[in-house]
Order: structure tokens, then sequence, then C-alpha cells
């Protein structure tokens, strides 16, 4: 049976690129590794897919291969194992410190050892409305969530309690097995986690009738929380370790407030400031008077001037919300709004235009002065 042409073997053309080789190499020998693939016929490949690159990985043999084929390497020149290439090369091939590297992270994730330590759990979401004036001063909450914890019944041991537990026999107490394979590179080496203790180091006879030997349990928890004065939209919570259980002895995870704040009808914010846009007829703007506005803790007498403009802010100090690291506390912001009246009476009319003859102008002063400026700006 003639053999597969390289290049066929490898995935790529004729003219292909050193990089776009050693690239398309790299992908096959991860898919085909025989402690990867145990599919048939899955050891063969990886033993063409070596072969192939060991001529097309190397300028000298490609370009004898180019020019003679397979009938280049008729006698012997492929040699054994890797032909020439040595591990160091391996590592340069895949980027990787050498061969442990690459064998350990490619195929096994980083190695047993690691995935065997202690690890904290993973943080839960909870997602919470306030109201305005709560987020403003604080307020404390009963939520429900459920979670994963450590089972109170054989705290986490997985055997049912009285009943013995014993070391792993298949690991001897490390959570990890120790294999040696046999492939083109010749024999390796690998720690993988141990499938009779699941890296735990230990076996029971019995499992655990609360959890059936999982060591951990889902249950449905209560919990007061406080939510801290002047917390904003969309900030969030962290309570510790009122998340997921840890795995190996980790501790737990933190569970995560995500504070969503309702509007309200009378206030908006801005930082720490909160605004109120109060309105006021034209009369109380000319003449001036003395208003009740509006605060977060109740009303609070203000002082509107003779001739207030629309728009103008009045800064109330201190009526604002508290920082939510204790730094003070911002201002309440009162923009006036002067409302022009509609509908008037004729009696209300007549007055208005005896009002504007008395001034002997039919315009503001500032309104004057701006058609002024547009007909400069004409001439």
């Amino acid at each position: 049976m003639a053999k597969q042409d390289y290049y066929e073997t490898l995935g790529v053309s004729r003219d292909a690129s050193e990089e776009e080789i050693k690239k398309a190499y790299r992908s096959l020998a991860r898919e085909y590794h025989p402690d990867v693939n145990h599919e048939p016929g899955a050891e063969e490949k990886f033993k063409e897919i070596n072969e192939a690159f060991r001529v097309l990985g190397d300028s000298e043999r490609r370009a004898q291969y180019d020019r003679f084929g397979h009938d280049a390497f008729k006698n012997g020149g492929m040699g054994q194992g890797f032909g020439g290439f040595g591990f160091e090369d391996l590592g340069d091939i895949f980027g990787f410190g050498g061969f442990e590297d690459l064998f350990g992270d490619m195929f096994y994730g980083g190695g047993a050892a690691q995935r065997s330590r202690p690890r904290k759990g993973a943080d839960l979401r909870y997602d919470i409305t306030i109201d305005f004036k709560e987020a403003a001063f604080g307020t404390e909450k009963t939520i429900e969530f459920n979670r994963t914890e450590i089972c109170s019944h054989c705290h986490g041991n997985r055997a049912e309690p009285g009943t013995p537990i014993k070391t792993c026999p298949d690991c001897n107490g490390t959570g990890q097995v120790r294999t040696v394979s046999r492939t083109a590179f010749g024999q390796i080496q690998t720690n993988l986690i141990c499938s009779r203790c699941n890296g735990e180091g230990k076996t029971y006879e019995k499992a655990c009738k609360a959890c059936n030997g999982q060591g951990t349990i889902r249950q449905k928890n209560k919990l007061n929380v406080k939510i801290p004065a002047g917390i904003d939209n969309g900030q969030i919570v962290r309570i510790p370790e009122k998340g997921e259980a840890g795995s190996h002895g980790g501790p737990y995870g933190d569970l995560q407030l995500f504070v969503r704040v309702r509007s309200h009808k009378l206030f908006t914010r801005e930082g720490n400031d909160v605004i109120c846009e109060i309105p006021i007829t034209f009369v109380q703007a000319a003449l001036g008077d003395e208003i009740e506005v509006p605060t977060l803790e109740g009303m609070v007498k203000i002082r509107i001037a003779e001739g207030t403009q629309n728009g103008r802010v009045m800064r109330l100090r201190g009526k604002g919300i508290p920082d939510v690291r204790g730094f003070g506390r911002g201002d309440q912001l009162v923009k006036i709004k002067v409302i022009t009246p509609t509908k008037l009476t004729n009696k209300q009319k007549q007055i208005l235009r005896e009002f504007a003859d008395a001034r002997g102008q039919s315009h503001p002063d500032e309104s004057k002065s701006f058609f002024d400026k547009v007909k400069d700006a004409l001439r």
C-alpha cells in the first residue's frame, strides 16, 4: 500500500510556510495522541503525522522529499524515533518549556497535583432591588438562595459516620497515580487524578446516606444582609464565604449582591447629590416668596429671592446622599422651574398688559438686549 503524501497527512499545501506546517502538526498531535485519543487507528495515525513532520519540518529533508518523494528515504534516512529532533526541539516547536510541560499542559491541564489542591468555591450572584431612600440611608433585607454546602452529616468525608475511612490503595493517599505510555516519542510518564478516590487520597466502605458519598449537599439558605448607606445602582455588595463550597478542603466562595435601585418620583441622583425640580409661579419668581421643598428627610423651607429666573439652582448643604465609603454627605440641588400660566381670563390679560405698559416695554430687558444683538449681527 502506497504511503500517503506527507502534505496531505498534515493537511497543508505544498507551498505551506514553516509556521503553517508547525501549526498543523500541533493541532493533529493533540487530536491523535494515544493518551488522549483511544479510538482504533489513532496511534497509527499519530505515527504517520510524526513521520510527515519529521520530513516537512526540516528544510533539507523537505527539499529532498519535494524532489524525489518517498524514494528519498528508502534507505533508512529517516532514522528512528524523531530522526534528529531532540526534546529541546519539541519545546521550540510547541512553545513550551520542555517535554514535561508539553504533555503535562497539553493533555492534562497542568497536571493532577494542581487539580487536587484545595480550591475556593465559586461565587454566587444574587440580584436585589431596593428603593431610592433605602439606597440613600442603607437597609437590611432577608434573602433566600440555594447553594452547595459541605455535608453536615459526614462533614465532607463522604463516608457514613462510624464507618472506616482508609488510605486509597491505588494512590497510597497521594490522590495521584503515575502512568507510563509508549508513543512515537518513547515512554511518557504522566500523573493523573486517581479514579478510585477522585484525588482525595481516601476511600470509604459505606457512602454517607445524606449526600450519597458526594461530600456536599444542595441547601436553601435564608440570610439577613445589610445594604450600606450610599449604595448606587449597579454596585455590588460582597458577603464573604456565603457562596459555593470549596473542594479538597478549600474555603467557601462569596455571595455577590448586585444592587438595583428603583427610580424616585421626585428625586434623581448625581454622584452623592440629590436633584429635585420645584415649580413656582411667575409671580413668586418676580416678587419672591418662602416655600417648602421636599428632601430625603422631610420638608424644609427655602426663600425664593425677587427676580428668580427659570432654571436657577439652589443648594441645600448636607441634604444629599451619604458617601458609601463614609466620606461625608452630598447636597440637595433644588432646580427652580417657573411656570407660565395658560388659559388666562380677559381680566388677567388686561392686568398683564397694564403691567407691561407700566414698565414702558413689551419685552424684558434681557430679551430687548438680545434682539439688539441680532440686529447688529445682521447689519
